[in-house]
């Protein structure tokens, strides 16, 4: 299969801007992913997708590809896209790489990629098993549900299922609860489908956009993975990352 991998890469980051240049152990942070990314097995080409020409030029010194593609994209779904495009060939997938992870699991990214040897397969995603109150109770660790095909029913900020009549601490022990990991696949006719979209209510609600493709009758097969995915957010994040290495 012809897969190819974007990573999009936005300099105005509200929380951390210049987030995608910021060095980590003599090496800028979208360096680290793209040649994580770049170690697949699976992914027949790797591209960062920027609209700043800081990190344009930055990935062309050391010798990554890189797109150029509006500043007007409201999300990385439809800046993955522009960049596929551009590449000027047909791909049977495209996989989003979040630009934030720099030590990303090259086989993480493979397991994601062997979802679309199924025909079947509209959009794959990742998730973990948790059962870390701290992770299972925080908006910002988003949780899904899933059916016995593994195709998601719903993505939520909040702890799903709810375990009724038991207290909040013993809900890990009752049933398993599995967060999302953020790394996401697309067969390409569907990312074209999916990028014209308007955003949904259940997705303005929760603001998670997996949700609009949901309501839009789409399939997101969700895969398991041990691995943890370890994301730089903010400042405090990446001292934290520089601290336990």
């Amino acid at each position: 299969m012809n897969i190819i991998g974007i990573i999009p890469a936005r300099y105005a980051s509200s929380r951390f801007p210049g987030k995608p240049l910021v060095m980590i152990d003599g090496k800028s942070m979208i360096r680290r992913v793209y040649e994580q990314a770049s170690k697949s097995t699976l992914l027949t080409r790797v591209v960062v997708a920027t609209d700043d020409e800081r990190i344009f030029k930055h990935v062309q010194d050391f010798g990554g590809q890189v797109a150029m593609t509006s500043a007007t994209h409201p999300n990385g779904t439809s800046r993955c896209l522009e960049a596929a495009q551009q590449a000027g060939e047909a791909f049977d997938a495209v996989v989003n790489i979040q630009g934030d992870e720099p030590y990303i699991s090259p086989a993480q990214i493979d397991r994601l990629a062997k979802q679309f040897e199924n025909r079947e397969v509209q959009i794959a995603t990742l998730a973990k098993e948790t059962g870390m109150q701290e992770e299972l109770f925080d908006p910002n660790v988003v949780k899904v549900v899933f059916d016995l095909e593994k195709n998601a029913l719903f993505f939520s900020r909040q702890a799903i299922p709810f375990v009724r009549e038991l207290p909040k601490e013993k809900w890990p022990g009752h049933h398993r609860f599995y967060k999302h990991i953020g790394i996401y696949g697309y067969r390409f006719d569907v990312l074209e489908k999916i990028v014209g979209l308007s955003p949904s209510a259940l997705e303005l609600t929760e603001k998670l956009e997996q949700l609009r493709w949901l309501e839009n009758g789409f399939q997101i097969r969700v895969e398991l993975t041990s691995l943890e995915a370890v994301s730089i957010d903010t400042p405090d994040d990446l001292l934290k990352l520089t601290n336990s290495t």
